[in-house]
């Protein structure tokens, strides 16, 4: 079978588009295909960051929540702590005042005791050279 110049250039054309069309089916599906195992990919993704979160935020909450008890548990004995030894320094504050409140009573009452003696003494030196007032 001999064919003429058209039927020759008719056969590339329909050849051309017959193989253009398929290139664009082939293009068309292959960019289907990618989207849909990108949107599968996303999902799975999004799924396990998700899961990854919530775990993680427990974990979180788990460990505020460890160190806010043990937090507390140490003011608690802090406190307690700090409360005996202002007790005891007000007590030992409280007797060493009154040991010193006693000692100056003491030496006040002897210096007294000493200067109503000097005051006699210099009224009668005082009365022996000037004579009784």
């Amino acid at each position: 079978m001999t064919m003429s110049e058209p039927q020759v250039w008719t056969l590339i054309g329909v050849f051309g588009a017959a193989l253009l069309g398929g290139f664009t089916l082939v293009t068309t599906h292959f960019g289907r295909v990618v989207r849909a195992e990108v949107g599968r990919l996303e999902g799975t993704l999004s799924g396990k960051i998700e899961a990854l979160d919530g775990r993680v935020t427990g974990q979180i909450e788990a460990l505020d929540h460890r160190l806010t008890g043990k937090i507390e548990a140490l003011d608690y004995r802090l406190s307690g702590q700090i409360e005996m030894l202002d007790n005891r320094l007000t007590g030992q504050i409280e007797m060493l005042d009154h040991r010193l409140t006693g000692q100056i009573d003491a030496l006040d009452a002897k210096l007294t005791g000493r200067i109503d003696t000097l005051d006699k003494e210099v009224s009668d030196i005082a009365n022996r050279f000037f004579g009784a007032p």
